[in-house]
């Protein structure tokens, strides 16, 4: 059995929040090789075949979303960017182009190691032997292979589309979806400019699963960007899946 630590790519031309990275990471037991340009970046996620990308999106030369893009002809890996950037048009762009998720500078590091945490398993679970069918988080409870969803010991009957949205959710679970990626994934590619649907099917479901619909527990949305669903009882901040 390996013992090799897991290996994480920061592409980061400041110097001090490389090493501030590199520092916070490596003593929680990962292998941080970094690159300050976006070109050293892709050259490293190449050769080193890491588990996971850091990525600011001001780079000189090549920027955050052209690496994105570059990276995604050919790998997968998880891809959190790091940036400074906080208008809403950006974190969409970065995460239609491939990012997993978006953190926003300044950061605090046990944030950032909860989003590689919830990045690291989702992989896992995607190229692991066995597919997870059972979800649980809350009193939520989705039987992927029954088709069945409950809440506590209430069966919740959902409309094919409506099961359709939460199983897309449940399989990028603790990620952000934009409202394009959720088009795409539920309706297909004829329906992108419909953002409306996204909001009209995901009122529906807040209704059926969430206590109260105006503060829902597991049906998050990120302002501006899209939606998430929770891996973890945030209002507590203990992970129940």
């Amino acid at each position: 059995m390996s013992n090799a630590k897991p290996v994480i790519v920061v592409i980061e031309d400041d110097p001090q929040i490389r090493r501030f990275l590199r520092t916070s990471l490596s003593v929680q037991g990962f292998q941080v090789v970094e690159a300050g340009t976006g070109e050293r970046g892709v050259v490293e996620i190449g050769t080193r075949k890491p588990e996971l990308v850091i990525l600011d999106l001001g780079l000189p030369g090549m920027d955050g979303i052209a690496v994105i893009r570059k990276v995604r002809e050919w790998s997968a890996v998880p891809i959190i960017v790091l940036s400074a950037r906080i208008q809403e048009i950006n974190k969409i762009d970065a995460l239609d182009a491939g990012a997993d998720d978006y953190l926003t500078k300044p950061f605090s590091i046990g944030e950032l190691l909860a989003r590689i945490r919830v990045s690291l398993r989702h992989a896992a679970q995607l190229t692991g032997d066995s597919v997870e069918t059972l979800f649980r988080v809350g009193e939520l409870q989705v039987d992927l292979s029954r088709r069945s969803v409950h809440i506590g010991d209430r069966e919740i009957h959902l409309t094919p589309i409506e099961y359709r949205l939460l199983t897309v959710l449940i399989h990028h679970a603790g990620k952000v979806l934009t409202h394009r990626q959720l088009l795409l994934d539920v309706w297909g590619p004829a329906y992108v400019e419909h953002a409306h649907y996204v909001r009209i099917y995901m009122g529906q479901l807040r209704r059926k699963l969430e206590v109260d619909p105006n503060q829902p527990r597991y049906l998050l949305t990120e302002a501006g960007v899209g939606y998430r669903l929770a891996c973890r009882d945030e209002r507590v901040g203990k992970y129940l899946a």
